[in-house]
């Protein structure tokens, strides 16, 4: 009777884990698409103080994020080396995005869409970064309500992970997202840039997206 019992209980116990399993994942997943969100709005961060350090020169690789900037006889540093791994890419390499208008465009008219038709202001706003917003920015209002759905994970994108001048990073993955960034539920979709800076994190919840607030240390 006592092995009968003990049995039991462990079939009970193991059929709550069962049960509580898929929220731990969930949660797991959601904390780790926070924390890619958190360090891709550093690396945004540490792009515009590059660009506004090198007056107007793009970094061409992680490396020069990491390596800091010169200030007097030693370096500031501008980025975290763990900032520069990606938690949802199986290599841990951030996409580097080009200043590209076929590829920034969209996604400023998802920012664009999300906020209301308004871009949020970056929070230190620089003539060399307002360069190239305006290149970008020409024809945003332009396009349908379908430009703005997530493409197929199928679609080709660009997977450029070093040695190209960027202007932004974006995940490799291409798995559907717990939380949203600007509204977009596509990994590979988000782009962290210092062109476009402002509170665009949700987390879904069903049918249900309940707007949270977001902020990294500046």
């Amino acid at each position: 009777m006592t092995l009968i019992a003990v049995m039991a209980m462990l079939t009970l116990f193991a059929v709550a884990l069962l049960a509580v399993a898929p929220t731990v994942h969930q949660e797991v997943q959601r904390e780790k698409e926070l924390e890619t969100i958190r360090r891709g709005e550093e690396i945004a961060e540490a792009i515009r103080q590059y660009i506004a350090f090198h007056n107007g020169k793009l970094p061409e690789s992680r490396d020069d994020l990491l390596e800091g900037l010169p200030q007097g006889t030693k370096k500031r540093m501008i980025l975290r080396p763990s900032a520069a791994t990606d938690p949802l890419s199986s290599d841990g390499k951030w996409r580097l995005i080009k200043a590209d208008q076929s590829t920034i465009a969209p996604f400023a008219k998802r920012v664009q869409t999300y906020n209301n038709g308004l871009l949020p202001n970056n929070p230190q706003p620089t003539a060399l970064l307002d360069r190239y917003s305006i290149a970008f920015l020409v024809n945003l209002n332009t396009g349908t309500e379908d430009d703005l759905d997530d493409p197929d994970e199928s679609e080709d994108i660009d997977i450029t992970t070093d040695n190209q001048p960027f202007i932004g990073v974006a995940s490799q993955s291409r798995s559907r997202s717990m939380v949203t960034y600007y509204g977009i539920e596509r990994h590979s979709n988000w782009i962290f840039t210092p062109l476009f800076r402002g509170t665009g994190v949700s987390s879904m919840n069903g049918t249900k997206q309940q707007q949270q607030n977001f902020n990294i240390t500046r």
